[in-house]
């Protein structure tokens, strides 16, 4: 599937049930990463707008980039009357933004899906000399409790292509490649706590909004719920489960 519409189908699942990022990390940025000097952001692979709010609520005014239809439209229905906020239909590797026109560049939950070497170059047009990029993700942990082991199961017994599109494997995006893509010694790895609460609706549209999931129809919907409804009677603590996430924030300047 094209990356830039794999999630056209599971927007309101996405808006609904897809983690923010813990307030330490927005703290980072701001005071340790130079965002605070940045007058305009530009937040590419923006989709539903989740990071989006969270520059406006710092007082930043925020380009919005996204190339998928249905997402831009979830994001400038929650934020396109808030000061400072617009929104662009493009992809990160041509953005139409001018030459040298924004200050810092934020991609959240989303670098995976770009071609590396185009976004870089794409980047380094439209930013100006010196201004922080950084790369964020929501990593979900994958042991530390029955739920969380269970639950990773499930993803690779019913996912239609979760080894694919997993961001620790799509591309091959680890590490040593991020440190290629800002250069040699110039990047920085931060990392902070994030967890949702869920009860088993919570935890079903989390799922759903995984544009790995089976969706109702396919062969493996109906096994992959039952499969979860048994893992959350199993799993549960007082009708909740806890999804926990290392938020890691990758920046540097190029």
């Amino acid at each position: 599937m094209d990356s830039k519409q794999r999630f056209s189908e599971r927007v309101e699942a996405y808006v609904k049930y897809r983690p923010g990022y813990p307030a330490e990390a927005l703290d980072y940025l701001y005071n340790e990463s130079g965002f605070a000097e940045a007058e305009k952001i530009a937040d590419i692979g923006a989709g539903t707008g989740i990071f989006s709010g969270l520059l406006l609520d710092r007082g930043s005014e925020v380009i919005a980039v996204e190339p998928n239809g249905d997402m831009r439209s979830a994001a400038e229905k929650e934020l396109s009357g808030r000061p400072g906020y617009r929104t662009v239909d493009a992809a990160a590797e041509r953005t139409g933004l001018p030459d040298g026109s924004v200050c810092a560049i934020v991609c959240a939950q989303a670098f995976h899906w770009f071609d590396r070497e185009e976004a870089r170059e794409e980047f380094q047009r439209i930013l100006k000399p010196g201004g922080p990029v950084a790369l964020i993700w929501n990593n979900r942990l994958t042991e530390g409790s029955p739920f969380l082991e269970a639950y990773e199961r499930l993803l690779q017994d019913y996912g239609t292509d979760y080894h694919q599109v997993n961001h620790r494997n799509t591309s091959n995006i680890e590490t040593e490649e991020l440190e290629r893509f800002f250069g040699e010694g110039r990047m920085t790895l931060a990392k902070f706590v994030n967890r949702q609460v869920f009860d088993f609706e919570g935890l079903s549209g989390r799922l759903n909004s995984s544009s790995y999931a089976p969706a109702p129809g396919h062969p493996n919907y109906e096994p992959m719920m039952a499969e979860l409804r048994r893992i959350f009677d199993a799993t549960q603590q007082d009708g909740h489960v806890f999804f926990d996430y290392e938020t890691e924030v990758y920046w540097g300047r190029f």
